[in-house]
Order: structure tokens, then C-alpha cells, then sequence
């Protein structure tokens, strides 16, 4: 069942690191792009990148969520699910519709009713 993970943070990784561990087959994991971190200004990769890249899944960093490319790149995944774990942006309705079985997500926090 291919799945699509979104996520950036540290709070991310225990829960793509589950889903690695399972041997769920992550066909992709998309989280922000890097930025650049202290003092030194230095371009550092999220947690989640990191992750993905130790284990070998295809990521990509958009820098615009709501883009055509971007989404052609995730329709050619052919996803069954996506999960979202502290990605840090609104997934558009375009992306919550494409998977096969849904979308889940865990959020840090209460969320606000809209």
C-alpha cells in the first residue's frame, strides 16, 4: 500500500521511524524545504529529511505546496494513504482528496475548529 508522508519536525520522526520499521511501503516523503540555522547561517535539512534520506525514500521539499508539478509528482505515486505529522503547512483539498483510503494526521495540539 503506497503511502505519502508528510512531515518536517523532530515531533515527525518517531512516526515515520514506525511506519520504517513496520516496512510500510513509503513510496514518498515530502516535508519544507531547508533552511538556513544560527549564528553560523548554516542550510540545514529538517529531521524528517534526514530520515528519509538514511533509509532510502524519495523526498521532496516544494517550496509551494499549491503548484501543478507538485501535484503530478504526488498523483504519480498513486497514493492508498497520506499521512501528516507536523508538516507545517494546510494540505489543499486537491491533495486530501488524492489518496486511495484518506489521510491522517497527528497534530501536537488541540487544533482550532476551522
Amino acid at each position: 500500500m503506497a503511502l505519502i508522508f508528510f512531515g518536517t519536525p523532530q515531533f515527525a520522526v518517531p512516526s515515520l521511524k514506525a511506519l520504517i520499521d513496520a516496512k510500510e511501503d513509503i513510496a514518498l516523503v515530502v516535508t519544507q524545504p531547508d533552511k538556513v540555522k544560527g549564528r553560523g547561517h548554516i542550510l540545514s535539512a529538517p529531521p524528517v529529511k534526514e530520515l528519509a534520506l538514511s533509509n532510502g525514500i524519495m523526498i521532496m521539499q516544494p517550496e509551494k505546496i499549491k503548484d501543478e508539478n507538485f501535484y503530478r509528482e504526488l498523483k504519480s505515486v498513486y497514493p492508498e494513504f497520506i499521512i501528516v505529522v507536523a508538516y507545517g503547512k494546510i494540505l489543499p483539498k486537491e491533495i486530501l482528496d488524492m489518496p486511495k483510503f484518506g489521510c491522517i494526521n497527528v497534530h501536537a495540539s488541540l487544533l482550532p475548529k476551522y
